[in-house]
């Protein structure tokens, strides 16, 4: 064991494996897939449902909770977990995904980001110590470096710029983080890895990461648009690089294929707000690939709305009765569909440490990939 993790299992034929997180709100076996809580809740679920599925690791914005409702309401609560009265973990993100999606509104400088707020136009600067110091205010279990984000197609010099600022911060927040532990906060701190498409940068940024002292390493710059092909290509050339005693995380996924892919590279956590999100519209994920509620094929189908899965809406619930009740714009449609695909991203996920455990990942991987992509639901 070293640090916060440690490996407890490996696949023979890949670079997949288990492990374990230990975290000031209790141990997390990895792989994990952790929904996403933006503003301190998963959309149209509660804790108990989370419990329910088996979660003990959600993420949560600091971007959001910082401007609403602040971090003087959540600090005078003791933290986002007495805020929120979840019980298990929180990992928060910086904000700095945010900020770059708030391309016209924002200015980045060596000091740190300049934005203007989504919700009633006010300026803020985001720092990566403020990033620090609003994390430690949520009391995050894990809390994430502030970095530059960047989008797929710029060119390297904009790409090695970044990385550059990336570095620079990650400098002075995990100088921050010590600080703030001197003084008694716990919570782990993870760097990020930027370099954008560039094989070069991509190693560059690995090696400047691993020289600061941090918890763990996110692969950052990723999903952001590219081609599958070119996400396959830099999750295997970065992860590659990683050292094998920290946990990696990548940000942003939540697609069976992806997650799968991630596993194999030897991903411990991942992240995406993609299940509950199609599940607010209508689509739910199935053992034979995504399925539209809405369509009319659906008025009359009795069926559950996947026959393999074993959570308690498919025991309960056909797909005519979930169509009736997004057409009628029935709030309890987007409950039952998130809920069930976070259980089944959920239970891909133990299904993957189990193949691991058994040194069969990669049959198990391409068996389910084989099942789901030329299976007949589709969107």
């Amino acid at each position: 064991m070293s640090g916060i993790f440690t490996v407890t299992g490996r696949c023979g034929t890949s670079r997949a494996r288990r492990g374990e997180l230990f975290l000031p709100h209790g141990k997390v076996e990895t792989p994990v897939f952790m929904p996403v809580g933006t503003n301190g809740t998963v959309k149209a679920l509660t804790n108990g449902d989370l419990e329910e599925i088996g979660f003990s690791l959600i993420l949560a914005n600091t971007y959001h909770l910082y401007l609403r409702p602040g971090t003087g309401v959540i600090g005078a609560a003791g933290g986002l977990r007495n805020f929120t009265r979840w019980k298990g973990n929180y990992l928060t993100d910086s904000g700095g995904f945010q900020i770059f999606s708030l391309a016209p509104f924002r200015k980045i400088t060596e000091e740190g980001a300049r934005f203007r707020s989504h919700i009633d136009g006010s300026y803020h600067t985001l720092s990566p110590e403020k990033a620090v110091e609003i994390q430690v205010a949520l009391d995050s279990d894990i809390q994430m470096q502030l970095d530059v984000c960047t989008p797929w197609g710029i060119d390297q010099k904009e790409a090695g710029r970044a990385l550059e600022l990336t570095d620079l911060w990650l400098k002075r927040a995990s100088a921050a983080w010590r600080r703030a532990g001197e003084d008694g906060y716990g919570g782990a701190f993870f760097s990020i890895v930027q370099g954008n498409f560039f094989p070069g940068l991509r190693e560059e940024s690995v090696e400047k990461a691993l020289e600061t002292e941090t918890s763990g390493v996110a692969i950052g710059g990723l999903s952001v648009g590219e081609p599958e092909e070119v996400f396959r290509e830099y999750l295997h050339l970065t992860s590659s690089l990683l050292p094998d005693e920290k946990p990696r995380y990548v940000m942003g996924i939540g697609t069976p294929r992806y997650i799968l892919w991630a596993i194999e590279e030897g991903i411990d956590m991942f992240d995406c707000v993609l299940p509950t999100r199609i599940g607010r519209n209508g689509h739910v994920f199935t053992h034979k690939g995504p399925l539209s509620l809405k369509k009319a094929e659906n008025a009359a189908s009795f069926l559950p709305p996947d026959e393999a899965c074993s959570c308690k809406v498919c025991a309960a619930y056909s797909r005519a009765y979930l169509r009736h009740l997004f057409k009628t714009r029935e709030i309890l449609c987007s409950t039952l569909a998130s809920y069930h695909n976070l259980f089944f991203l959920n239970q891909l996920v133990l299904d993957s440490r189990k193949a691991i455990g058994e040194n069969r990942f990669m049959e198990f991987k391409d068996s389910f990939l084989r099942q789901y992509e030329s299976g007949e639901n589709h969107l």
